[in-house]
Formats: C-alpha cells, structure tokens, sequence
C-alpha cells in the first residue's frame, strides 16, 4: 500500500517524526479499531484517531445523547441530544474525513454478540462504565488474540491498561478477578470532564504509537491517575496462575 499525495499532506506531522515516517503510517492506514462506549473516553479517542489515519473504526454504544453528557463527551453539542450516540459520532468523524469506514453498533454488548464483533478488528477500547463489561470484553479479547486498551474512571481518580493478548502477558482478570458488588457509573459518583477527556486522549496516543510500531510504557501495567492532587503512577500487572486466562 502505498499513501497518495493528500494522505501524505494531511498526515506530515506524523510522517516527519523519524519514528512514524511513511512506513508508520501505512501501518496507521491498515488498522481496524473498535470503540466500545461512545461517552467520555470513547468521544476523544475516536476523534483522534479520526484524524490520525486510521481508515476503519467500530462503535458500539446503545445510549442516546442525554443534557447530562454534554460536559464530558466531547463530540456532542445541544442540538444532538435525544440522538443515537453512534449515529452522532460516525457524522462529526466522517466530517474530520470521509474516507473513513465505519461500522456503528446501537445495540448492548453481551458475551454473544461480542464474540461476533470482536473478531473483525485488531485494536479494542474499552470506555464502558461498569467493571462486568470491561471483564467480559477482557475475556473475549483474551480468548481471541486482540490488542485491549481499556480507560475507568471515578470521581478524580482514573485508570488505563493496555493488553496485548497476541503475547503471553497478563490480563484485567490478573489485576481484578471479578466486578465490585457494587459499581456505580462515573457520573453518579461525579466527574470532571476533563478527566474522561484526558483517559481518551492517552488511549489514542498509546494505540497511535503501537500502530506505528513505537513501544508504549504502558503494556501489561496501569496508569493510575489523581486529577485532584495532580499524581501520576504506573503499576505493574503480574500474571496470575489463578486468573482464568491463564490456567
């Protein structure tokens, strides 16, 4: 594959930096990635990976836009509230580029139709708000090879991993065998916008980076986050003999 000369003009940025060049671009172009929640994480992730090159991108999200979203989903504005979340979001990123596929999803992620949607892509975010989900998602990715980026949020606090199931490394499950009895969503507890904002803008960044072949600092650990205080850590995961991926 080689890049036209308007692909070569839109995407220089990259194309000047010595560790993307040409080559980390086509690798770009050729990526198929996968949104799961077009909310707060979901929104800038997939802004930026719309104007990073990536040509194929999935969206699954079942909500509609709501007055209360409006301070941290970045892609919506008054006039797209009581519309489709995916609906939305495939118009403002098809405004960024046209050229892009994508393929939207407006329904509820379960262990079936997640096995199905899952297999077409080589790159999962997972920016739901509850922690059965994201350890459903981790288990299909797990089983199915994929690469998982997953963004939670609460409050001031934020968390991002990074999972690269193609190698023999850990998992969510290592780190958090199963879901809280209790797991309220990120808005019920509060939160900042800037916080959602920030969790998708360091996703898209690491995906970028991978994309194009730099390593990302953040495989197979977490990036714990206080926006409060302003403190920053990154953890390591273990594997774990006891996790269910792993036995």
């Amino acid at each position: 594959m080689k890049l036209t000369a308007d692909q070569i003009n839109r995407y220089k940025g990259h194309i000047n930096l010595k560790k993307i060049n040409i080559q980390g671009q086509i690798k770009i172009q050729n990526t198929k990635v996968l949104i799961i929640g077009a909310g707060g994480i979901g929104s800038p992730v997939a802004l930026f990976l719309s104007r990073s090159g990536i040509s194929s991108m999935g969206i699954i999200d079942y909500d509609k836009i709501d007055k209360s979203n409006l301070h941290r989903q970045i892609l919506f504005d008054q006039k797209d509230i009581g519309k489709s979340k995916v609906l939305v979001t495939k118009n403002k990123i098809l405004k960024v580029d046209k050229k892009i596929k994508i393929k939207t999803y407006n329904k509820k992620i379960n262990s079936k139709n997640l096995k199905a949607i899952i297999k077409n892509y080589d790159y999962i975010v997972d920016g739901t708000d509850n922690f059965q989900s994201k350890l459903s998602i981790n288990d299909e990715c797990a089983n199915q090879k994929k690469k998982l980026f997953i963004g939670s949020v609460s409050q001031f606090d934020a968390h991002i991993f990074f999972f690269n199931f193609t190698e023999n490394g850990s998992c969510l499950r290592c780190f958090m065998p199963k879901a809280p009895k209790i797991s309220p969503r990120c808005q019920d507890e509060g939160i900042i916008g800037t916080v959602t904002g920030t969790v998708g803008t360091i996703i898209a960044n690491e995906l970028i980076k991978d994309t194009a072949g730099i390593k990302s600092n953040l495989l197979n650990e977490t990036l714990i986050m206080n926006f409060e205080n302003l403190l920053f850590r990154k953890v390591k995961i273990k594997k774990s003999i006891k996790c269910k991926n792993h036995g």
